[in-house]
Protein backbone atom coordinates (compact mmCIF):
# COMPACT_ATOMS: atom_id res chain seq x y z
CA UNK A 1 0.00 0.00 0.00
CA UNK A 2 1.62 3.24 -1.32
CA UNK A 3 1.48 6.67 1.23
CA UNK A 4 0.04 8.47 -2.10
CA UNK A 5 -3.35 9.48 -1.97
CA UNK A 6 -5.28 7.82 -4.33
CA UNK A 7 -8.59 10.26 -3.09
CA UNK A 8 -8.80 13.09 -0.78
CA UNK A 9 -12.68 14.14 0.81
CA UNK A 10 -12.62 17.24 2.35
CA UNK A 11 -15.96 18.33 4.48
CA UNK A 12 -18.21 17.21 2.05
CA UNK A 13 -21.79 18.11 2.52
CA UNK A 14 -24.94 17.23 0.77
CA UNK A 15 -28.78 17.80 1.42
CA UNK A 16 -32.33 16.94 -0.05
CA UNK A 17 -34.25 19.47 1.66
CA UNK A 18 -34.53 19.03 5.10
CA UNK A 19 -31.76 16.24 4.82
CA UNK A 20 -28.50 16.02 5.50
CA UNK A 21 -27.66 13.29 3.42
CA UNK A 22 -23.46 13.89 4.01
CA UNK A 23 -23.04 15.82 6.46
CA UNK A 24 -19.03 17.29 6.56
CA UNK A 25 -17.06 13.99 5.49
CA UNK A 26 -13.47 14.00 5.49
CA UNK A 27 -10.88 11.03 4.41
CA UNK A 28 -8.11 10.05 2.23
CA UNK A 29 -7.32 6.75 0.65
CA UNK A 30 -3.74 5.57 0.03
CA UNK A 31 -3.40 3.85 -3.62
CA UNK A 32 -3.40 0.41 -2.78
CA UNK A 33 -5.70 0.63 -0.09
CA UNK A 34 -9.45 -1.34 1.12
CA UNK A 35 -11.36 1.22 2.62
CA UNK A 36 -14.28 0.25 3.77
CA UNK A 37 -17.48 3.04 4.87
CA UNK A 38 -19.68 1.42 6.62
CA UNK A 39 -23.19 2.04 8.19
CA UNK A 40 -26.69 0.98 7.78
CA UNK A 41 -28.85 1.79 5.28
CA UNK A 42 -29.45 5.90 5.34
CA UNK A 43 -25.95 6.20 6.99
CA UNK A 44 -24.94 8.21 3.77
CA UNK A 45 -22.69 5.51 2.53
CA UNK A 46 -23.91 5.91 -0.94
CA UNK A 47 -24.12 9.17 -1.69
CA UNK A 48 -20.86 9.79 -0.32
CA UNK A 49 -19.22 7.11 -2.84
CA UNK A 50 -21.40 8.62 -6.05
CA UNK A 51 -19.76 11.89 -4.90
CA UNK A 52 -16.13 10.98 -5.46
CA UNK A 53 -17.19 8.80 -7.98
CA UNK A 54 -18.30 12.56 -10.10
CA UNK A 55 -22.07 11.29 -10.30
CA UNK A 56 -23.03 13.62 -7.48
CA UNK A 57 -22.12 16.87 -7.13
CA UNK A 58 -21.48 17.88 -3.28
CA UNK A 59 -23.12 21.14 -1.66
CA UNK A 60 -19.86 21.95 -0.41
CA UNK A 61 -16.54 20.93 0.26
CA UNK A 62 -14.23 19.24 -2.39
CA UNK A 63 -12.83 15.73 -3.85
CA UNK A 64 -9.74 14.48 -5.74
CA UNK A 65 -9.50 11.48 -7.28
CA UNK A 66 -6.28 10.35 -8.92
CA UNK A 67 -4.83 14.24 -8.46
CA UNK A 68 -7.98 15.41 -10.48
CA UNK A 69 -11.49 16.76 -9.66
CA UNK A 70 -14.39 14.07 -10.41
CA UNK A 71 -16.60 17.06 -11.15
CA UNK A 72 -18.15 18.07 -13.36
CA UNK A 73 -17.64 14.90 -15.04
CA UNK A 74 -13.75 14.35 -15.93
CA UNK A 75 -13.22 12.02 -19.32
CA UNK A 76 -10.30 11.64 -18.65
CA UNK A 77 -11.10 9.73 -15.13
CA UNK A 78 -13.38 7.17 -16.77
CA UNK A 79 -10.84 5.29 -17.76
CA UNK A 80 -8.95 5.05 -14.59
CA UNK A 81 -12.11 4.20 -12.70
CA UNK A 82 -14.47 0.80 -12.27
CA UNK A 83 -17.84 1.57 -10.50
CA UNK A 84 -20.09 -1.36 -9.43
CA UNK A 85 -23.28 -0.20 -7.97
CA UNK A 86 -25.68 -1.57 -5.88
CA UNK A 87 -28.11 -2.19 -9.04
CA UNK A 88 -26.39 -3.97 -11.71
CA UNK A 89 -27.85 -3.72 -15.43
CA UNK A 90 -26.34 -5.66 -18.06
CA UNK A 91 -27.64 -6.13 -21.94
CA UNK A 92 -30.05 -8.67 -22.80
CA UNK A 93 -29.18 -12.21 -23.96
CA UNK A 94 -25.77 -11.26 -24.07
CA UNK A 95 -23.82 -14.17 -22.87
CA UNK A 96 -20.75 -13.25 -19.82
CA UNK A 97 -18.38 -13.23 -22.18
CA UNK A 98 -19.94 -11.03 -24.91
CA UNK A 99 -21.37 -8.82 -21.65
CA UNK A 100 -17.19 -8.43 -20.86
CA UNK A 101 -16.66 -8.18 -24.63
CA UNK A 102 -18.74 -5.45 -24.95
CA UNK A 103 -18.03 -3.40 -22.20
CA UNK A 104 -14.28 -4.08 -23.44
CA UNK A 105 -15.00 -2.74 -26.64
CA UNK A 106 -16.81 0.77 -25.43
CA UNK A 107 -13.24 1.05 -23.19
CA UNK A 108 -11.26 0.43 -26.41
CA UNK A 109 -9.49 -2.85 -24.88
CA UNK A 110 -9.54 -5.83 -26.51
CA UNK A 111 -11.91 -8.76 -26.58
CA UNK A 112 -9.08 -10.96 -25.15
CA UNK A 113 -9.16 -9.09 -22.05
CA UNK A 114 -12.88 -10.41 -21.18
CA UNK A 115 -11.08 -13.95 -20.76
CA UNK A 116 -8.43 -12.93 -18.23
CA UNK A 117 -11.35 -11.05 -16.16
CA UNK A 118 -13.60 -14.24 -15.94
CA UNK A 119 -11.04 -15.90 -14.62
CA UNK A 120 -9.83 -13.34 -12.02
CA UNK A 121 -13.65 -13.08 -11.03
CA UNK A 122 -13.95 -17.09 -10.98
CA UNK A 123 -16.51 -17.35 -14.00
CA UNK A 124 -14.41 -19.04 -16.84
CA UNK A 125 -16.94 -22.08 -16.91
CA UNK A 126 -20.01 -19.98 -17.24
CA UNK A 127 -18.20 -17.91 -19.89
CA UNK A 128 -21.08 -18.81 -22.59
CA UNK A 129 -24.47 -18.60 -19.78
CA UNK A 130 -26.57 -15.81 -20.71
CA UNK A 131 -26.46 -13.51 -18.12
CA UNK A 132 -30.22 -13.82 -16.95
CA UNK A 133 -29.46 -17.70 -16.34
CA UNK A 134 -26.79 -17.25 -13.65
CA UNK A 135 -27.26 -17.00 -9.46
CA UNK A 136 -27.29 -13.97 -7.48
CA UNK A 137 -24.02 -14.57 -6.57
CA UNK A 138 -22.46 -15.11 -10.24
CA UNK A 139 -24.13 -12.32 -11.54
CA UNK A 140 -22.11 -9.75 -8.88
CA UNK A 141 -19.16 -11.23 -9.50
CA UNK A 142 -19.95 -10.62 -13.47
CA UNK A 143 -20.81 -7.31 -12.32
CA UNK A 144 -17.44 -6.85 -10.77
CA UNK A 145 -16.10 -8.21 -13.69
CA UNK A 146 -17.81 -5.42 -15.95
CA UNK A 147 -16.00 -2.97 -13.51
CA UNK A 148 -12.87 -4.34 -13.95
CA UNK A 149 -12.51 -5.04 -17.55
CA UNK A 150 -10.71 -2.04 -18.66
CA UNK A 151 -7.56 -3.00 -15.79
CA UNK A 152 -9.34 1.08 -13.40
CA UNK A 153 -6.54 2.11 -11.28
CA UNK A 154 -9.15 2.50 -8.03
CA UNK A 155 -12.45 0.45 -7.94
CA UNK A 156 -15.55 1.40 -6.69
CA UNK A 157 -18.10 -1.18 -4.89
CA UNK A 158 -21.39 -0.09 -3.75
CA UNK A 159 -22.54 -2.97 -1.10
CA UNK A 160 -21.79 -5.91 -3.21
CA UNK A 161 -22.49 -8.71 -1.43
CA UNK A 162 -26.17 -7.56 -0.61
CA UNK A 163 -28.59 -10.30 -1.03
CA UNK A 164 -26.01 -13.12 -1.41
CA UNK A 165 -26.30 -16.22 0.65
CA UNK A 166 -22.98 -17.12 3.13
CA UNK A 167 -21.09 -19.01 0.31
CA UNK A 168 -21.67 -16.69 -2.02
CA UNK A 169 -20.79 -13.82 0.20
CA UNK A 170 -17.46 -15.83 0.84
CA UNK A 171 -16.55 -16.64 -2.49
CA UNK A 172 -16.95 -13.19 -3.44
CA UNK A 173 -14.30 -12.36 -0.79
CA UNK A 174 -11.48 -14.54 -2.45
CA UNK A 175 -12.32 -12.12 -5.43
CA UNK A 176 -11.65 -8.55 -4.09
CA UNK A 177 -8.51 -10.20 -2.30
CA UNK A 178 -7.12 -10.90 -5.55
CA UNK A 179 -8.33 -7.66 -7.08
CA UNK A 180 -6.09 -5.75 -4.46
CA UNK A 181 -3.28 -8.13 -4.83
CA UNK A 182 -3.22 -6.58 -8.12
CA UNK A 183 -2.36 -3.32 -6.81
CA UNK A 184 -5.40 -1.89 -7.05
CA UNK A 185 -7.86 0.49 -4.89
CA UNK A 186 -10.39 -0.10 -3.32
CA UNK A 187 -13.50 1.75 -1.94
CA UNK A 188 -16.49 -0.28 -0.67
CA UNK A 189 -19.39 0.33 1.71
CA UNK A 190 -21.44 -2.29 3.21
CA UNK A 191 -23.19 -2.73 5.98
CA UNK A 192 -22.18 -6.17 7.13
CA UNK A 193 -19.57 -5.42 9.75
CA UNK A 194 -18.24 -8.91 9.50
CA UNK A 195 -16.58 -9.06 6.29
CA UNK A 196 -15.07 -5.67 7.08
CA UNK A 197 -13.52 -6.54 9.90
CA UNK A 198 -11.82 -9.40 7.32
CA UNK A 199 -11.41 -7.55 4.19
CA UNK A 200 -10.69 -3.84 5.07
CA UNK A 201 -6.76 -1.93 5.47
CA UNK A 202 -8.97 0.80 7.29
CA UNK A 203 -12.96 1.60 7.95
CA UNK A 204 -15.22 4.27 8.72
CA UNK A 205 -18.32 4.08 10.55
CA UNK A 206 -20.34 6.42 9.04
CA UNK A 207 -23.87 7.24 10.75
CA UNK A 208 -26.48 10.37 9.77
CA UNK A 209 -24.43 11.80 6.82
CA UNK A 210 -20.79 11.81 9.62
CA UNK A 211 -18.18 9.65 10.20
CA UNK A 212 -18.23 8.41 13.69
CA UNK A 213 -14.48 6.86 13.66
CA UNK A 214 -11.94 5.91 11.41
CA UNK A 215 -9.25 3.48 11.70
CA UNK A 216 -7.69 -0.20 11.03
CA UNK A 217 -10.81 -2.79 12.08
CA UNK A 218 -8.28 -4.04 14.80
CA UNK A 219 -7.09 -0.46 16.22
CA UNK A 220 -10.84 0.13 16.48
CA UNK A 221 -11.74 -2.83 18.31
CA UNK A 222 -8.99 -2.63 20.99
CA UNK A 223 -9.73 0.63 21.66
CA UNK A 224 -12.97 0.05 22.63
CA UNK A 225 -12.07 -1.68 26.45
CA UNK A 226 -15.24 -4.33 26.16
CA UNK A 227 -15.21 -7.00 28.27
CA UNK A 228 -14.63 -11.07 26.95
CA UNK A 229 -17.42 -12.85 26.62
CA UNK A 230 -17.11 -16.96 27.72
CA UNK A 231 -20.51 -18.98 26.84
CA UNK A 232 -20.89 -22.07 28.45
CA UNK A 233 -23.36 -24.33 27.60
CA UNK A 234 -26.14 -24.47 30.20
CA UNK A 235 -25.82 -26.72 33.12
CA UNK A 236 -21.97 -26.59 32.62
CA UNK A 237 -21.40 -24.36 35.46
CA UNK A 238 -23.67 -22.81 38.05
CA UNK A 239 -24.20 -18.43 38.36
CA UNK A 240 -22.73 -18.75 42.17
CA UNK A 241 -19.79 -21.01 40.46
CA UNK A 242 -19.01 -17.99 37.94
CA UNK A 243 -19.18 -15.33 40.20
CA UNK A 244 -16.35 -16.97 42.27
CA UNK A 245 -13.62 -16.55 39.31
CA UNK A 246 -11.15 -13.57 39.51
CA UNK A 247 -12.03 -11.15 37.04
CA UNK A 248 -15.88 -11.86 36.46
CA UNK A 249 -17.86 -8.88 35.95
CA UNK A 250 -20.60 -10.30 34.93
CA UNK A 251 -22.91 -13.62 34.45
CA UNK A 252 -26.19 -14.65 32.69
CA UNK A 253 -27.88 -17.51 31.56
CA UNK A 254 -30.80 -17.94 29.17
CA UNK A 255 -32.54 -21.07 27.75
CA UNK A 256 -29.27 -22.68 26.22
CA UNK A 257 -25.65 -21.26 27.76
CA UNK A 258 -24.07 -19.28 30.75
CA UNK A 259 -22.09 -16.15 29.85
CA UNK A 260 -19.37 -14.67 32.14
CA UNK A 261 -18.57 -11.23 31.14
CA UNK A 262 -14.90 -10.35 32.48
CA UNK A 263 -11.98 -8.40 31.01
CA UNK A 264 -9.15 -10.82 32.13
CA UNK A 265 -10.07 -14.08 30.24
CA UNK A 266 -6.73 -16.12 31.17
CA UNK A 267 -7.70 -16.85 35.11
CA UNK A 268 -10.97 -17.76 33.98
CA UNK A 269 -10.55 -19.77 31.27
CA UNK A 270 -7.43 -21.19 33.72
CA UNK A 271 -10.55 -22.07 36.23
CA UNK A 272 -12.75 -24.18 33.60
CA UNK A 273 -9.87 -25.49 32.56
CA UNK A 274 -9.00 -26.79 36.30
CA UNK A 275 -12.68 -28.26 36.64
CA UNK A 276 -12.56 -30.09 32.89
CA UNK A 277 -15.44 -27.59 31.87
CA UNK A 278 -13.92 -26.77 28.24
CA UNK A 279 -16.54 -28.42 26.29
CA UNK A 280 -18.06 -26.79 24.16
CA UNK A 281 -16.67 -23.30 25.50
CA UNK A 282 -16.59 -20.36 23.05
CA UNK A 283 -15.16 -16.86 23.50
CA UNK A 284 -16.30 -13.84 22.10
CA UNK A 285 -14.25 -10.82 22.05
CA UNK A 286 -15.05 -7.31 20.38
CA UNK A 287 -16.08 -7.02 17.55
CA UNK A 288 -16.78 -3.88 15.17
CA UNK A 289 -20.29 -4.33 15.24
CA UNK A 290 -20.06 -3.90 19.37
CA UNK A 291 -17.70 -0.70 18.08
CA UNK A 292 -20.57 0.75 16.31
CA UNK A 293 -23.14 0.13 19.15
CA UNK A 294 -20.80 1.89 21.34
CA UNK A 295 -20.22 4.74 18.96
CA UNK A 296 -24.20 5.18 18.75
CA UNK A 297 -25.77 4.20 21.21
CA UNK A 298 -28.28 1.73 19.66
CA UNK A 299 -28.99 -1.07 17.95
CA UNK A 300 -27.21 -1.43 14.68
CA UNK A 301 -29.73 -0.86 11.83
CA UNK A 302 -28.93 -3.33 8.86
Amino acid sequence: MSETAAIAVDDIRKSYGDLKAVDGVSFTVAEGEFFGILGPNGAGKTTTLEIIEGLREPDSGSVTLLGRSPWPRDVELLPRIGVQLQASAFFDKLTAREQLETFAALYGVTAARAGEVLELVGLTDKAETREDKLSGGQRQRLSIACALVHEPDVVFLDEPTAALDPQARRNLWDVLRAIQERGKTIVYTTHYLDEAEILCDRVAIMDRGRILAMDPPATLVRGLDAATHVILEKGALTEAEAREFAGVEEVHTDEVSLTISTRQPAPVLAALAERGRLDGLQVRTATLEDVFLDLTGREYRA
